[in-house]
């Protein structure tokens, strides 16, 4: 909380004007990230591109006030929404007989298949189902065994820093409700392998979760362009869920992200229904019962506007520029890029740099890298807008690494 505002922010006892309002604002975000600038590296995904930002300025002016609780009052975003789930469905090979929906972001995505996965478990005399996870995964399972009743079990990762599958066929048992797997995680920005922790969880009657938040438009194209890719989506036999994020690599505002089924009769145990009430029929497939419908509009446009040669042209850019900056730091002593990241997420990590303190000078050049915490380094995730600074940020990334001093600790949070 800023110290020169009040606990408790008044309503104006008479309405403001809206250019002190806009001037408010603007003094605001001044206050914050320039996430037009180029310099920060997670949290939001700039391309730098006017003409997609303009369209996706006059979508969502378009549907300021829509809700998409109601297909039935809103039957044409329902239709929108069933074609940017058709859309994702087929870059990652989802069979005819799948279904899904668009759903918040990333963790609801992923609470909405652990929820399924856990009426599953439960199904089969299941009392308290277990999440197996990756050390590397995101966050939002613990979040969903909190919510959920259920129980992590994490598996260590190998020297690749991936999951390590021995160590997993040791942890999995009778309740397992899920195994999951990364393409690719976001701390290392490396693949877990898919087929084997797919192959396992099938073995056990569970379930097997891919987590493509990050790499679910990247990979795609990736293959498109003739990369190796190993196997990671519904190819894989024993895959049962995806989640894919509209609003990362898909180049959507936030609000926009896709979980999918193998099975649409797995899709309906996520949907709630209920008509116990004096107002008839109540349907959600997710957790929010009203939805904007801005960010399903939108992402339905970008998908659209871009079509699969866009998103490959976007992508082959990211390799360019992301084989620029890994080239660049490998050349610097005593900085290594960890693991073997497919995409445009590096970890950088040092036996012998403190790279927090590194992170600090950089900080104080104007850059925003975000920290790893194990092991202690920075991170980075690239957007197509960095292709233009990437010297810059190596020319005083070097000047950090000769000049930096002890760390100010400045805290690893994820972005």
């Amino acid at each position: 909380m800023t110290p020169d505002r009040p606990a408790r922010a008044p309503l104006p006892s008479v309405g403001l004007a809206a250019e002190a309002i806009l001037t408010d604002l603007d003094a605001r975000q001044a206050l914050e990230p320039d996430v037009h600038g180029a310099r920060l590296f997670g949290l939001v995904y700039p391309t730098g591109r006017d003409d997609l930002e303009e369209l996706m300025a006059a979508v969502n002016r378009r549907y300021l006030f829509h809700n998409a609780l109601n297909p039935f009052k809103f039957p044409e975003i329902a239709a929108l929404e069933r074609d940017v789930v058709g859309m994702a469905a087929g870059m990652v090979h989802l069979p005819e007989a799948g279904g899904g929906s668009m759903t918040s972001g990333g963790t609801e995505s992923i609470l909405m298949s652990m929820l399924v996965n856990r009426e599953r478990a439960k199904a089969r005399g299941v009392g308290r189902p277990q999440i197996l996870v990756p050390a590397s995964a995101h966050p939002a399972y613990a979040k969903a065994a909190h919510y959920f009743e259920m129980d992590v079990v994490t598996v260590p990762l190998d020297e690749r820093w991936r999951a390590d599958v021995s160590a997993a066929a040791e942890l999995i048992g009778p309740s397992t409700a899920v195994v999951v797997a990364s393409a690719f995680s976001y701390p290392y920005g490396v693949m877990d392998p898919v087929v084997d922790l797919a192959a396992l969880a099938a073995e056990h009657g569970a379930g097997c979760h891919v987590d493509a938040c990050i790499g679910g438009f990247v990979l795609p194209f990736l293959e498109r362009l003739g990369h190796d890719v190993p196997p990671w989506d519904f190819r894989v036999s024993g895959v049962t869920e995806m989640s894919a994020d509209v609003h990362k690599y898909g180049y959507c505002p936030k609000g926009a992200s896709v979980v999918l089924h193998r099975d649409d009769d797995w899709f309906g145990h996520q949907v709630f229904l209920y008509d116990r009430w004096g107002a008839g029929l109540y349907g959600s497939p997710g957790v929010a019962g009203a939805r904007p419908a801005a960010p399903i509009a939108t992402a339905w446009a970008v998908m659209h506007y871009l079509g699969a040669s866009g998103y490959a042209e976007i992508v082959g850019g990211l390799v360019e520029t992301t084989g620029r900056l890994r080239s660049a730091i490998d050349a610097l002593e005593g900085i290594d890029v960890l693991g073997d990241p497919i995409g445009p997420v590096l970890a950088l990590c040092s036996d012998t740099l403190d790279l927090y303190a590194v992170g600090d000078v950089l900080d104080a050049k104007g850059w925003n890298l975000n920290r790893n915490t194990d092991p202690r380094g920075l991170h980075l995730m690239l957007s197509p807008a960095h292709a233009d600074v990437v010297d810059d940020l190596v020319s005083d990334l070097r000047d950090a690494v000769a000049k930096h001093g002890e760390s100010r600790g400045k805290e690893a949070r994820y972005s």
